[in-house]
Order: structure tokens, then sequence, then C-alpha cells
């Protein structure tokens, strides 16, 4: 059947072609095979190369979930396990570090708790899975739509319009379709920038992340497979003040290069640059509600959380776990999954879990970007106390793998 000829309740459409949208696409597709339609829309999906210099800490129960969606061995050889994570306190001109804080990697035996995964080499792995299941990939901008009683009316850039049962927004923090449908947005911005960057260096990491608490926010060495012109590489997600940023960013590789080892150490020998220096503005926002007449929305158009935690793709894919289950369960029963009974599952099944991921890294966040002298002290304290606790460390562990409490699953693939 040809797309312009699929009804509305047939036909599932999903505007943003980054991971969680394409994770979305795939795992509908997989579920309700060629009874449905999955369309998905980014004129992004016209430029090759895709991804950048960003990698992302995929969680144990993200990495099960992309073993279930059969995009896992792809991955797999691109990816690094985190075998442990030191957290230190100190400014960046001291000449000693102190170590406050130490966490074994693994949450059960062979399971390490998260594995560094690189931006294009998930992407790549995603595109290529929806392409052989048959999602529908349109490379065009989807420009409006307008929420009518049994269907969204869908208005692509060249003036197209298609029918759907259900438009997923997945465009980003700043999403257009949120705004469309007068959606609220409650939010603030940190005056924070998140500086990004992948270094070689000459002495090995052995899959140790390292989290480095500076008066200006945290510098993260986080271990990447092996590779690059010394040798061995880490990805940096360097928070800086906002207003240090532009002049920064002006300085000639030589001298970023200057900057960075201050905040580095030298602990991993010489280091150079592999990637470009690029820098996001931080900042927290959540959205008054996730879903609207006919739309429901999707991971960073949903939420936005500080990267203190690096939870921020895991909370994304936890989305995609819950809409899928709740899109999947509905079409199994013959309801309309757009209808507004169906996407208030999905409403609450991520709302609270959402929030206080979002108070936590904004709690985590105020207490670790300063460098008021009481509050250094309690807080080392307390990243002291925790290090002498085997349980609260194994329970710490637990929850930045997402196994802890009930993670949503995606649904297995049936005929319908």
């Amino acid at each position: 059947m040809a797309s312009s000829q699929r009804a509305a309740r047939d036909r599932i459409a999903i505007a943003g072609g980054g991971i969680a949208g394409l994770a979305l696409a795939l795992a509908l597709k997989q579920a309700l095979g060629a009874r449905f339609e999955i369309l998905l829309a980014d004129p992004g999906l016209a430029a090759a190369p895709r991804g950048d210099s960003r990698a992302y800490a995929v969680a144990a129960a993200a990495q099960k979930m992309l073993e279930a969606l059969g995009v896992w061995d792809a991955v797999a050889p691109t990816a690094q396990p985190m075998t442990e994570m030191v957290v230190t306190d100190s400014r960046s001109g001291d000449a000693v570090r102190p170590v406050f804080l130490t966490f074994d990697g693994e949450v059960e035996p062979g399971q390490p708790f998260a594995h560094m995964v690189e931006n294009a080499a998930l992407l790549a792995a995603l595109l290529a899975a929806c392409q052989s299941a048959g999602v529908v990939l349109r490379a065009e901008a989807l420009r409006r739509y307008a929420a009518e009683e049994d269907r969204a009316m869908l208005v692509f850039a060249g003036g197209e319009t298609l029918p759907a049962a259900l438009l997923v927004a997945a465009d980003g923090a700043r999403s257009k379709l949120r705004e469309l449908a007068g959606i609220g947005w409650v939010g603030w911005d940190y005056r924070q920038s998140g500086i990004v960057a992948t270094l070689s260096h000459e002495r090995p990491h052995h899959g140790r992340a390292v989290e480095h608490f500076l008066p200006s926010g945290p510098f993260a060495i986080l271990p990447l497979r092996d590779g690059g012109t010394l040798g061995h590489r880490s990805s940096i997600v360097w928070t800086e003040r906002a207003e240090n940023v532009p002049a920064l960013l002006s300085l000639d590789q030589a001298d970023v290069l200057v900057e960075i080892e201050r905040r580095f150490g030298l602990e991993l020998g010489e280091i150079a640059l592999e990637s470009p220096v690029k820098a996001y503005p931080l900042g927290f926002g959540v959205a008054r509600s996730f879903v609207a007449e006919r739309l429901a929305l999707l991971g960073d158009a949903a939420h936005l959380i500080h990267p203190i935690a690096g939870q921020g793709l895991n909370l994304g894919l936890k989305d995609v776990a819950a809409l899928a289950e709740t899109i999947v369960d509905a079409a199994r029963l013959g309801l309309d999954p757009g209808s507004a009974e169906v996407l208030a599952g999905y409403e609450r099944a991520r709302r609270f879990d959402t929030v206080a991921m979002g108070v936590v890294t904004d709690g985590l966040n105020r207490l670790f970007s300063n460098d008021v002298t009481p509050v250094r002290l309690m807080r080392d304290l307390g990243l002291g106390l925790v290090d002498r606790l085997p349980g609260l460390k194994r329970f710490f562990i637990r929850e930045a793998s997402g196994l802890a409490g009930e993670t949503p699953r995606l649904p297995k693939g049936q005929a319908l």
C-alpha cells in the first residue's frame, strides 16, 4: 500500500531523527509489523555522515534495550565498558586531587554498569536497522500538524498533507511541535555550557571514568575504545561558566590543550585533540504535559536535564520503551493508539521518574558547582561516607545502571 493511501489509523509518525526518534521507530516497526506504517521525518536524514563528537554513557538497562532492538551487536565493537568510576573534589590549580569516592563498574559479574558509546556509531546502527526493518524515512521537515477527532493531519515542508493516528515529537528541547500544541515548559538556564571533545592520550585508561568536581562545574573524563594519534582515547565533558566559554573557544588549539590539561591532569600522559571542541548551553526543563491531542513528546522534547549524572540519553530511552509499550498494547487490543485514554498511560508511566531525575541532577549541580568552603567540606564528608558504606555504593551503582526498580520493557513483535 502506498504511503499516501494509508488510513490515518494505520500510520504513526515521528518527527526527529535523533537517537530517541530512531529507537522508537525501530521498536514500533518490529512489534507492529506490516499492519502499521511507521514514518520518521527529519531533514537531517539527507545529510551524511551524521553524528558529532559527543559520547554517551549507555547504562546497563539501556544496553539491554539496544540488544532487544538488535542493534547492540553493531555498536559493541566500538563501545568501551566502564570498569571503574572515580570522584574527586578540588580546584583546577590544585597539585593533588584527593579521591573521595570510587565505584566498581560492575552491577553483577561480567556486566558493567555502563558502556561509553559514541554518538555517530549509535546513530548509524539505529538508522541502518530502521532501513532494514521497513521504517519510512523521510528527509523533510514536518512544519505543522492539526489535531482532529480521529487523526492528526501532518503538513510537510513541501506542502504535502498526510493523516496519522499519532504524531510523536522527538524534535529536541526547542521542540516546535510542542509549541504548536500549546504545551508549556518549566525550566531555567544554568548559565553554564558543556564543552565536549575527544582526546587521545599516551597511557591507557583501563576503562576508568573520572569526575573532577571543580568550582565552575564537573569535568568528566570518560573512557573510549583505544585509537587516535597517541593510541588511547577519552571523551571529555567540561562544564564551564557561560561567560568564560566564548574566550575559551576563540583560543588556538595549543592554548585550548593547555586549558584542558590543567583540568585533565597528567595521569594519562601527553594528550592531543582528536575532534573540534564544541560547546552546548546547559539548562533544566520539563514539559507541563508529555501529551496533547494526537501528540506525544519524547526525549529532550519532554525534558532536559544537566549532564552531571550522564543520564540524559538513558532517560530518553526509558521514554521510548514506555511509549512503545503503550502504543503496541493499544494496537493489539484494537484501540486507537492516538486516543487521549491511551496517551494518558504514557504520561503516567514517565512523569514521576522524569521529574525525580531532574530534581536529583539539578541538586547535584548546585551542590558541586561552587567553591563555598563550608559546602565543600560537607559534600566531601558525604562522599567519603558513601565510599565507606559498600551497601550504599551498590545501591547507587544499580540506580546509575537503570536496573533498580521497575524498568519499562520493549514489546515483543507479534502478528496483529
